[in-house]
């Protein structure tokens, strides 16, 4: 086994990373995660640890402290680069000192370091950050603690100033945590991916509850939390109100509005599917597609899931429409030159293409095919919808999201998380920047559920042309710190952002009204709201405002080219004043208190994160591994001829030239070679009889009379043929029978087949023919079935 810079030794010595604890502060659609990590030193020398670790996309850290033994540093939030050197200026000299902040190239990973602990000496750091709970299909509320930080692929052109991201099989710390629920709604029940002591009841309306983790959890792998309300989807207006500390005016002073948003689809829209689109799905197909879905007994290859999946997506689209296939890896490919009509050639050639698709494309780039499929000019009266399936894996995720945020009004982005590990900040920001929906595939969640979820969505009707009215006494007014919403769907969450300013002598109650558009049907929905809370409740909306306008600014400086100073200047101000950190921000403490020097060389540790063999980043990307001995080394990061690995593989010692240490020092550089991923013979038809199905269905939507479709159902042809109603044609017959089948069979798999039979029922009723009772009560003898022509749709 690989140890990796400074991680457990031979002589099985112990990384200082010891526990973490973690508490949530739940209060309705909002968190507040309270994490402590204790370090130890039990090296002979003095210590400097490195901890790179991910956080949620979307979360605002506002606290940083350590308390060494009995004395307390709490962090200052300082310019970046200044809080770098302070950190070098105290660590050089012997103090104790630690410095938090975020990678420059993707906002939901952080670095922790934590420098000159002495022999022996124990310390705890308090990082708390606050963050939305998402909305998930089945309308619980999702927290995600990740323990997995995957080596992300990085172009060579980048590859400077990137983080380095170590990983350990084993894991030698252990994770406590504890969830606290406050809602104004009836709270239904909490599920976890991890055993969960038992739910507890706080009070009698059930709207205040406690439950923890299990004792003993190790910490390999992402621990999920999905809370349930009653009613989810409830509009909800909460007014937090300002710091007495902060200057009235700033947004730390005044009292700060949420507003959630849930649009109300009535059942006549939901059933109203669109007939016309561009439909553009880009599939992942770098090195770590090879690998499982997850741990398992007979996982699927991730690359394998996804040929079900284009399947499925192949056979649900409608008649007219355009689509085209991309495939993406350190290049990319496109099925056609460009999107092309859907019909039964387009669809068949593309499905011979699916077929033979494989995880052989290398490293992972998503911004070239972006482009390339943003270059393309749209069809008229076809919006484009687009789908992208990664392992979220890459470190430019800040310039994709802004290329996708810069075509926002010329398509919508539909995006999805395969295995653990998967970036979210790359996933839900896409998604977002898109207008789309995000889902994350993970542990043994099957893909076609959720992406046939998301082709609903893309299929109906938007909410669109949604503005907010205010009605508030003289003397105050409302500042929007929220940019505007272009669109929502079914099932979607908007929130939204306000600083309230001013004062008013007389009235203390505010309204807001909120107008969409919904298939040509105005809707308004008014909340009301107080202007003057009496209890203070934190500063959780506060921290998620500020983080909103710091993440609008720091887009709005990227796209800004060259004069971006005073921008950069705004961000500063903002994050300082508002305590929350930001890319040109970091939070820095040095303990000036204490009485001991550290002198000496340093050692130098690299705290590990879980790292899931199967997520490994290997196809055409380099991952830089080291193990370092005392006194600490400069590493080199040589190229070396890297061996050929097939699939996930175990890693494997490759002795380092020209560097010699007391213990073995190793550097490697592994990539995967493209041609030695592609297997000898066509990857087998779908086994699964409804993917069988589905495979056999023509564009139009029918089915044919063939002995293929009769292995399906366990019959012969002949039976089929003999059973079939004498004034029925033979391919109005067989697709009674398909939709019989799927109704009686997989009746649980609906989401996955409805479009596949709403296809069916469209085409059987334009074919009008006669004595279609008898053949749906011949078909439903024939498979044991008792399915009526009205649950038919026919």
């Amino acid at each position: 086994m690989v140890n990796c810079c400074g991680l457990v030794s031979e002589k099985n010595e112990p990384v200082p990373l010891k526990s973490i604890s973690v508490q949530l502060q739940v209060r309705d659609h909002g968190v507040s995660v309270s994490s402590s990590l204790q370090y130890v030193n039990e090296e002979d020398r003095a210590l400097e640890a490195v901890f790179v670790f991910p956080l949620p996309a979307d979360a605002a850290v506002c606290h940083f402290s350590a308390r060494i033994e009995e004395q307390e540093i709490v962090a200052e939030l300082q310019d970046k680069q200044s809080a770098r050197d302070q950190y070098d200026d105290a660590v050089s000299s012997g103090q104790q000192a630690f410095l938090l902040e975020e990678s420059d190239e993707s906002s939901d990973v952080f670095k922790l370091s934590v420098g000159c602990l002495s022999p022996g000496q124990n310390a705890v750091i308090n990082i708390v950050y606050v963050m939305e709970l998402s909305v998930q299909a089945d309308h619980a509320l999702r927290f995600c603690l990740p323990a997995v930080l995957n080596p992300r692929y990085t172009p060579t052109a980048s590859a400077a100033g990137v983080p380095e991201v170590f990983s350990a099989s084993v894991i030698p710390y252990t994770l406590s945590l504890s969830v606290d629920v406050r809602s104004s709604d009836r709270i239904s029940r909490l599920e976890s991916s991890c055993p969960l002591d038992p739910l507890v009841f706080l009070d009698a309306h059930h709207t205040h509850a406690t439950v923890s983790l299990s004792a003993g959890h190790r910490f390999d792998k992402d621990v999920e939390l999905l809370l349930y309300y009653e009613n989810t989807h409830q509009p909800r207006a909460v007014v937090e109100a300002g710091a007495a500390t902060a200057q009235p005016g700033s947004l730390m002073g005044d009292p700060v509005l949420m507003i959630s948003l849930y649009p109300e689809f009535p059942a006549d829209v939901m059933s109203s599917l669109a007939s016309q689109g561009e439909f553009v799905f880009v599939v992942d197909r770098s090195g770590s597609m090879d690998c499982s879905m997850h741990n398992g007994k007979d996982a699927q290859m991730r690359i394998e899931s996804a040929r079900d999946t284009l399947l499925l997506l192949l056979k649900s689209l409608p008649m007219g429409c355009y689509f085209n296939i991309y495939g993406f890896g350190s290049h990319f490919e496109s099925f056609f030159p460009q999107s092309v009509v859907y019909s039964d050639d387009t669809m068949e050639e593309a499905l011979k293409r699916v077929k033979n698709m494989r995880a052989d494309m290398g490293g992972t780039e998503i911004l070239q095919p972006l482009k390339h499929i943003y270059s393309q000019p749209c069809f008229p009266d076809h919006p484009r919808q687009l789908f992208m399936f990664t392992d979220g894996e890459v470190w430019n995720t800040k310039e994709v999201l802004d290329l996708v945020k810069s075509n926002v009004f010329s398509h919508r982005c539909f995006s999805f998380g395969i295995g653990e590990g998967a970036s979210t900040a790359l996933i839900t920001g896409m998604a977002r920047e898109g207008s789309g929906h995000a889902q994350f595939i993970t542990g043994t969640d099957r893909m076609q559920p959720k992406v046939m979820q998301s082709l609903r969505f893309a299929l109906q009707p938007a909410v669109d042309n949604i503005s907010v009215d205010w009605t508030v006494p003289e003397g105050v007014t409302v500042d929007m710190l929220s940019p505007p919403i272009s669109a929502l769907f079914q099932g979607q969450r908007a929130l939204i952002y306000a600083q309230l300013k001013g004062q008013s002598s007389g009235k203390t109650d505010g309204a807001v009204t909120v107008k969409y558009r919904l298939k040509d049907q105005a809707v308004t929905n008014q909340l009301q709201f107080t202007l003057k809370p009496t209890e203070d409740t934190g500063r959780t909306i506060h921290h998620l405002a500020a983080r909103c306008v710091l993440r609008c600014l720091e887009l709005e400086e990227r796209a800004s080219g060259a004069d971006t100073q005073a921008l950069r200047s705004r961000i500063l101000e903002l994050s300082v004043q508002a305590g929350v950190s930001s890319v040109h921000t970091a939070f820095i403490a040095v303990n000036k208190h204490s009485k001991q020097t550290v002198t000496g060389p340093l050692l130098q540790r690299r705290v590990p994160v879980r790292h899931m063999l199967g997520s490994a980043r290997f196809g055409g990307g380099r991952m830089r591994m080291c193990a370092m001995a005392a006194p600490m080394m400069a590493c080199n990061s040589m190229p070396m001829a890297a061996p050929k690995m097939k699939k996930c593989i175990s890693l494997k010692q490759r002795s380092a030239p020209r560097m010699a240490c007391d213990s073995p020092l190793m550097c490697a550089d592994l990539m995967m070679d493209d041609s030695s991923t592609a297997p000898d013979s066509e990857p087998a038809s779908p086994t699964d009889p409804l993917l069988q199905l589905v495979s056999l269905q023509k564009a139009s939507g029918h089915w044919e009379l063939q002995a293929a479709l009769a292995d399906v159902f366990g019959k012969t042809e002949d039976e089929l043929a003999n059973h079939r109603p004498a004034q029925v044609d033979g391919s109005v017959w067989a697709t009674v029978l398909a939709l019989i089948w799927l109704h009686t069979c997989r009746s649980e798999d609906q989401v996955e087949w409805q479009f596949v039979a709403m296809k069916a029922e469209a085409w059987i009723r334009s074919q009008k023919p006669d004595g279609l009772s008898q053949c749906v009560c011949d078909g439903n003898l024939l498979l044991g079935g008792h399915v009526t022509e009205d649950a038919l749709g026919i």
